[in-house]
């Protein structure tokens, strides 16, 4: 399997506690899935991360860039995610 890509979606705006208002991670997780080696240590901090979304109520919009940016890079996505 491949890589996993990053969560983030490039907007990178802390507004709401903490939290980026594009993929709901805080700058020490961005950091933290950085380094984080195997795919299934990472999909499961996207599972995490997508509950935290929820309750954010960015997880709409961040499922739709996430999907584009996989596309994108060629990926599949590592989820499946309610578009």
């Amino acid at each position: 399997m491949s890589k996993i890509i990053s969560p983030c979606v490039g907007i990178c705006k802390y507004k709401l506690q903490g939290h980026c208002s594009g993929c709901g991670m805080k700058k020490g997780q961005k950091k933290a899935f950085k380094k984080i080696k195997t795919s299934t240590e990472r999909r499961a901090f996207l599972l995490a991360l997508i509950s935290c979304q929820k309750e954010l109520d960015v997880h709409d919009n961040w499922a739709r860039s996430y999907h584009r940016k996989c596309a994108k890079r060629g990926k599949q996505l590592p989820l499946k995610l309610k578009i």
